[in-house]
C-alpha cells in the first residue's frame, strides 16, 4: 500500500468503467488497476476513509469488501429520477462521490477537482493540436497522468515545493505522506521535471530518487514595472494606516505557517526593540499559524509594535513594499522565495534566511543580508544592521534591482521554458510509446 488514494479513491473511481468484470484500467495510476482490488476484504484494504463507517468489522453483518460497503452507502440526495435504472457501476460511483463530499479533506478535495480538470482536458485533447501536457505540482497530478496515458502525450511537470521539505524530511502524518506519494508519482510519470531552483532540484533527486539528468532548473520571475509605477507617488497617508511617521516598517508578506518563520519575528521583536524602539513589524498574509502568532504577540505585550493584516489585495501589498524600510523573510524552508525578488524589484532592503532557494537569490552584503535560519540573534542583527547603515542598504538595493531586471525577467524565463518544451517534443517524436 502506498496511499489511501491508491487503495480507495482510484480503484473505486474506476467502477464507472466496468461493473462485475475484470477489465484492466489505465486511469490515474502508473500501473494497470483491476476491479478485484475493490473486492478485497475490507480489513486488508485498511481504508481509513471507510473504516470509520463500520461500527464492528468483525460482525457478520459488516460489509466484506469495499464494493459491499459502497452498495450500502446512502444514495446522493440530488439523485436523478432514473436513479434505479442507472447501471450498477454508475450508482456505485455516485454513492462514493456523495460520501467523499461529506467527508472531504484537502487531499480528497484536490482529487475531486482533478476529475473535472480531466473531463475538460479529455475534450481539448480530443480536438487535437496539442504536443505536450504541463502539470504544476501534485494538485493536478491525477488529471495530468490520466491524460498522458489516454492520449500518449508527454507529461512535463513543474514542482514548486515538496511535503518532504515542508516536513523536514519526515512526511509521516497521513496527509503529508499521501501528498508525498503523489509528488513522487508525478515526477516518475513526467518526461522531464522543471524545478524553480537548484535547491529544489537536489531535494527532488533526494526525496524521489529522480535522475538528475531528468531535471531542469528554471527560476520564477517578477515584473518590476508594477513597482516602478509607484515611484514618486505620495504614499504618506497609506503608510500611516500601518505605522506612525517615526516608526520603521519591517515588512513580511507570505503565508503565516511554521515553515515561513513568522513565529521568529514575534519572538525576536523584543530583542529588536531593545536596540531600535522605532521598529514596527507588519505581517501580511494568512495561514494556519496566524492565530497562534497573534496570541503570542499579545502575551508578550507587543500589540502596538506588530500588526497582522491578514489577507491584503495585491495593490496594498505592492504599496507596503514601497513604504517598508526592511523586507524580512526568516523562512525555515523555502523552495525559491519569490517574495524576496518582489522586494528587490520594489527597491526595499532584503533580509532573508540562508535556506533553500533564498540562498540562491540573496547574496550576503551584495544584494541583501542573509541570516542563519531559526536564530533570533541573527534575525535581530540583520534587521538592525539594515536600519543603522542606510548607505550600505541603498547600495545593496541598487545591486538587487539590477539583478532582478537582468536574471529574473519573464522574457528570459519564458525562453528557458520553451527550450524545455522543444526538447520534450523532439524526444517524443523520436521515441516509441
Amino acid at each position: 500500500m502506498r496511499t489511501k488514494l491508491i487503495e480507495v479513491a482510484l480503484p473505486l473511481v474506476e467502477i464507472n468503467d466496468a461493473a462485475g468484470t475484470e477489465k484492466s484500467i489505465r486511469h490515474g495510476h502508473p500501473s494497470t488497476l483491476h476491479l478485484w482490488w475493490a473486492r478485497r476484504p475490507l480489513a486488508a484494504c485498511r481504508a481509513v476513509l471507510f473504516a470509520s463507517l463500520v461500527d464492528d468489522p468483525e460482525s457478520p453483518e459488516a460489509p466484506a469488501t469495499l464494493l459491499d460497503l459502497i452498495d450500502r452507502l446512502d444514495a446522493p440526495a440530488d439523485r436523478p429520477d432514473d436513479w434505479d435504472d442507472k447501471p450498477l457501476a454508475e450508482r456505485r460511483r455516485d454513492r462514493l462521490f456523495a460520501l467523499i463530499a461529506r467527508l472531504s479533506d484537502f487531499f480528497t478535495g484536490a482529487w475531486r477537482t482533478n476529475v473535472t480538470i480531466e473531463e475538460h482536458g479529455q475534450r481539448l485533447l480530443a480536438e487535437g493540436g496539442f504536443d505536450l501536457i504541463h502539470a504544476h505540482d501534485w494538485l493536478v497530478a491525477f488529471a495530468g497522468v490520466t491524460l498522458k496515458h489516454a492520449h500518449k502525450a508527454p507529461l512535463l511537470a513543474t514542482v514548486h515545493a515538496t511535503e518532504y521539505g515542508r516536513n523536514r524530511g519526515q512526511p509521516t502524518a497521513e496527509m503529508p505522506r499521501a501528498i508525498h506519494n503523489v509528488e513522487w508519482w508525478l515526477t516518475y510519470e513526467a518526461w522531464r521535471v522543471i524545478c524553480c531552483s537548484q535547491f529544489m532540484a537536489d531535494e527532488i533527486a533526494t526525496a524521489f530518487r529522480t535522475p538528475l539528468d531528468k531535471l531542469d532548473v528554471v527560476p520564477n520571475g517578477v515584473d518590476p514595472t508594477r513597482f516602478d509605477a509607484l515611484e514618486g507617488v505620495d504614499l504618506t497617508e497609506f503608510r500611516r494606516r500601518y505605522a506612525l511617521d517615526w516608526e520603521k516598517i519591517v515588512f513580511y508578506v507570505g503565508r503565516v505557517v511554521q515553515e515561513k518563520g513568522v513565529h521568529l519575528l514575534v519572538e525576536g521583536l523584543p530583542r529588536m526593540l531593545a536596540l531600535r524602539p522605532d521598529i514596527k513589524i507588519v505581517v501580511a498574509g494568512t495561514g494556519g499559524s496566524l492565530a497562534g502568532a497573534r496570541a503570542r504577540a499579545a502575551e508578550l505585550g507587543l500589540g502596538d509594535k506588530i500588526l497582522f493584516t491578514g489577507f491584503i489585495p495585491d495593490e496594498d501589498r505592492d504599496r507596503l513594499f514601497k513604504v517598508a524600510d526592511v523586507a524580512v523573510f526568516p523562512s525555515l524552508y523555502e523552495p525559491f522565495g519569490i517574495v524576496a525578488l518582489e522586494a528587490m524589484a520594489a527597491r526595499v532592503p532584503v533580509v532573508a534566511a540562508s535556506v533553500g532557494g533564498l540562498a540562491e537569490v540573496v547574496t550576503n552584503h551584495e544584494n541583501g543580508l542573509t541570516i542563519f535560519p531559526d536564530s533570533l540573534d541573527s534575525l535581530t542583527w540583520g534587521v538592525v544592521h539594515t536600519l543603522e547603515h542606510p548607505e550600505w542598504s541603498a547600495a545593496r538595493v541598487a545591486n538587487a534591482y539590477a539583478m532582478v531586471r537582468a536574471r529574473f525577467n519573464w522574457d528570459t524565463i519564458a525562453r528557458s521554458t520553451i527550450e524545455v518544451y522543444k526538447r520534450v517534443i523532439d524526444e517524443r517524436k523520436r521515441a516509441s510509446w
